[in-house]
């Protein structure tokens, strides 16, 4: 799994704050331009803000023609600065397919790898997190997340375990529907985990209502998934000009404007869009460059894409 010295992490973080305040690109000492960050409240490790999903797009056979694609997306990601990857074996291929790519490119040591389980009982879960470490490729995962709150009382006690045992280095809980933002609060203010993986984007805004708070006051680190509302906001505002003023917030397309709306907010860590070509990760990556908007600029990109 990645890991951060002293040195490194006290230069990342200094770095992405100083950037914050100056609502600028911050760089490294050799002025190329990186990603900003957030630290993970439970431990301050640096985190880029944004990450990867892989709903749908990594769910691909073995052939070479199809994953091909992939692995070039995978190589981009890591290069732009990217580390957090997120799978779930309810995504079909996907954990093998990454898997095999991080492994077969180099990778894995440099990723940030998520998964989930996803099933009741803690004889069934156990089985389906040893079969999703087989198929990443890993003896340990930075993060192992209960999918969509499914038996999360039972698998949080093992996950603890696993946790205690090196197995794993932190521990969520997941959920895609804001019906369920309610059941998710309690449970973050009564078990200790460290990452909630929620859906948040203009056209989302429910967890702004509770949760969110919730989780910063909790001090749990936050996964923004569905930043695109699912690709429906894309594809709304795809014939719509993009705002003079986007500029000012150094984004050149809407899918860098709405990921800045997303990890604007202070209790988000990471957002994950998910894509299968590598034009579009480049175009995602940017909006973890450059200036983030204030609660002025918020109001004004919800308003663009009402």
């Amino acid at each position: 799994m990645r890991r951060w010295d002293r040195r490194a992490f006290l230069q990342t973080s200094g770095l992405a704050l100083a950037a914050t305040a100056a609502g600028r690109v911050w760089a490294t000492p050799s002025e190329t331009p990186a990603m900003l960050t957030r630290a993970i409240p439970r431990t301050q490790e640096a985190l880029p803000v944004i990450g990867m999903g892989t709903w749908q797009t990594f769910d691909v056979g073995p052939g070479v023609a199809e994953r091909a694609p992939l692995e070039e997306v995978l190589r981009a990601f890591a290069a732009l600065g990217g580390t957090l990857v997120d799978s779930s074996p309810m995504y079909g291929q996907s954990e093998e397919v990454l898997g095999a790519l991080a492994v077969k490119t180099g990778l894995q040591p440099k990723l940030f790898t998520a998964t989930k389980v996803w099933t009741s009982g803690k004889a069934e879960g156990l089985r389906q997190m040893e079969d999703s470490l087989r198929k990443l490729r890993t003896q340990r995962l930075d993060l192992m997340q209960v999918h969509n709150l499914v038996d999360a009382a039972t698998h949080l006690d093992t996950l603890q375990a696993w946790k205690e045992q090196g197995r794993v280095r932190y521990v969520g809980v997941t959920h895609y529907t804001a019906s369920a933002h309610e059941a998710v609060a309690k449970l973050l203010l009564s078990r200790p985990v460290d990452f909630v993986q929620i859906n948040y984007s203009v056209g989302e805004r429910e967890a702004e209502q509770r949760l969110l708070s919730v989780a910063r006051d909790q001090g749990i680190a936050v996964i923004a998934n569905r930043p695109f509302a699912g690709g429906g906001l894309l594809q709304r505002l795809k014939r719509k000009p993009l705002p003079p003023w986007a500029s000012e917030l150094d984004c050149d397309s809407w899918a860098q404007l709405l990921l800045k709306f997303v990890i604007s907010h202070p209790a988000v860590t990471c957002a994950i869009p998910a894509t299968s070509k590598v034009s579009h990760l480049r175009d995602n990556m940017k909006a973890g460059l450059g200036r983030l908007p204030d609660e002025k600029l918020r109001a004004r990109i919800a308003a663009e894409a009402a």
